[in-house]
């Protein structure tokens, strides 16, 4: 039985919660530029991510760890400006709030005056709580991030499932109550088993969004890039392309390349 939806012209964390308590399922893709971020704002997208993918994305690391602060408000920056809809997210990027919970409120604080965003987002749990707690006494609001965390990666040593095991499994469920006692909005759940995130998901009242994390949870997150097939490379199970840009575009450039060569770009009706 499909769910009647309510109309949001703009999307709040309070939309998010009202989402789900009325079993209306929540979507997430990620924006780095202008460009992409009206397109993914005009297509009704509830939540948009600026996520320190970017760093992976649009500058090519192999990790999400080299991004600074000033490179994700440019990034926000960007989006901000061409959305109407949707709620913009914007990932703290590594280094800026794990150690130091002045520094964590410093790093939000900046991102929400120069960029305009209306949200951030932290990876960890109770190892981060009190960089939330100041960065939620500020009135800024929080989105947690747990599971599969990128910027952990050299401590996990691998970007496979995470929380297989009963330990980490348990840890997890104790760090998403955390997060939501602390005023979390939403967590994402990455890359955990569907019936661990199913179970998390039923035991919050915040809306928990998953990526690689089953269809029991509140809501989806996917990369951009990755679902319109703009990368090639990159196939985890949980990624279902919607299209092949890659292949799309690779023959635009190769046939523009040939028009120009062979002359027939532009023709008389594409000049002055």
């Amino acid at each position: 039985m499909s769910i009647a939806k309510k109309q949001y012209k703009r999307v709040t964390v309070k939309s998010l919660v009202e989402m789900k308590s009325n079993g209306e399922k929540i979507s997430m893709l990620t924006a780095y530029d202008y460009t992409m971020a009206k397109i993914v704002d005009g297509a009704g997208i509830d939540v948009i991510l600026v996520g320190d993918s970017a760093s992976n994305v649009m500058a090519g690391h192999e990790t999400t760890l080299p991004i600074t602060l000033d490179q994700m408000i440019y990034h926000a920056s960007s989006v901000i400006r061409a959305i109407n809809r949707a709620l913009v997210v914007v990932d703290l990027p590594f280094g800026t709030y794990q150690s130091d919970p002045k520094e964590a409120l410093r790093s939000a604080i900046r991102i929400m005056k120069e960029s305009g965003g209306h949200a951030v987002k932290v990876e960890g749990g109770k190892e981060i709580k009190e960089s939330i707690k100041r960065i939620l006494n500020a009135g800024i609001p929080v989105m947690g991030h747990l599971g599969l965390t990128p910027q952990s990666i050299y401590k996990f040593g691998t970007y496979t499932v995470r929380a297989k095991e009963e330990t980490e499994a348990e840890k997890l469920k104790e760090d998403a109550k955390m997060l939501e006692r602390a005023g979390c909005f939403a967590v994402v759940l990455e890359k955990v088993p569907a019936k661990l995130a199913k179970e998390v998901a039923e035991s919050l009242t915040i809306p928990v969004i998953g990526i690689g994390a089953g269809n029991g949870v509140d809501g989806q997150v996917l990369v951009t890039h990755d679902m319109l097939g703009m990368t090639h490379e990159f196939n985890p199970r949980f990624l279902r392309r919607y299209l092949n840009m890659y292949e799309e575009m690779t023959n635009a450039f190769k046939k523009y390349a040939a028009d120009v060569k062979s002359l027939d770009f532009p023709n008389e009706k594409e000049q002055y």
